[in-house]
């Protein structure tokens, strides 16, 4: 199955399972952590550190998502304590150029952006 269709009229129409996928993996939360294990494994607490806005339920939830769809793994690293390190898988890595680009779409026109924004917002 095509991530996106085209109808005759040049619409753009993204599938389901797609949308959903993206919606798991490029929301606020999962992104921090992305940006995080692309520089190095982390135990839980380290990315509770790095990112301190996040909630420890709402971390739980991103890293168990991410997990789910193969873009990070749990590593045990010992059981007595129990120590687990979250990686980022090669499958994840595969992510970054394009999430790149389109963090450079945005610092691109960030500027039209928040022009769009401000006219909406006087409106």
């Amino acid at each position: 199955m095509p991530a996106t269709t085209h109808s005759h009229d040049g619409e753009l129409r993204i599938e389901h399972p797609h949308r959903e996928f993206l919606d798991q993996v490029l929301d606020k939360w999962s992104l921090s952590v992305l940006n995080e294990l692309c520089e190095r494994p982390c135990r839980f607490n380290d990315l509770r550190r790095a990112i301190p806005a996040v909630t420890q339920k709402s971390l739980t939830a991103t890293l168990r998502r991410l997990e789910r769809n193969g873009i990070v793994e749990r590593v045990l690293l010992s059981s007595r304590p129990v120590a687990v390190e979250y990686r980022i898988t090669p499958l994840g890595k595969t992510m970054r150029q394009p999430v790149e680009v389109l963090l450079e779409w945005v610092a691109t026109h960030m500027p039209e952006v928040e022009r769009a924004r401000r006219a909406f917002d006087l409106a």
